[in-house]
């Protein structure tokens, strides 16, 4: 059970996942399962409201992943305070802060998979 945080409203993002007490760096605040989709499936996937929701997967990205748990709810940060890493053989992910979080701060992942990493992702027109 995750017991740091939860979802809630986020400022102009829908829900997020919030701190409900103080986090330490290199805390993991949850290892989830996934559902790996065949590229077929993420094709499918990609027309429908789930494409926000799912992740690139395998080494050669053309499968996609449903995370389970709060994964999926993560929102996007070019400096996020927490980082994911996926574990193919384990269809598992994992979140990790990357930064002290004070209770009530909002969690981030970087879309691009490094915290600090400004390339632009997929929705962001800057």
């Amino acid at each position: 059970m995750i017991t740091s945080v939860v979802i809630d409203k986020s400022h102009k993002r829908g829900r997020g996942v919030f701190a409900v007490k103080n986090i330490k760096k290199g805390t993991v605040i949850e290892i989830s399962p996934v559902i790996v989709l065949t590229p077929e499936e993420r094709k499918a996937i990609e027309k429908t409201l789930l494409y926000h929701y799912v992740f690139e997967w395998g080494d050669d990205k053309k499968k996609a992943a449903v995370a389970l748990g709060y994964v999926s709810i993560y929102n996007h940060s070019y400096d996020a305070n927490c980082e994911y890493e996926m574990e193919f053989g384990k269809k598992r992910m994992t979140i990790r802060t990357v930064k002290n979080i004070k209770k009530g701060d909002e969690l981030f992942i970087n879309y691009n998979a490094t915290p600090d990493d400004a390339t632009p992702v997929w929705f962001d027109t800057k």
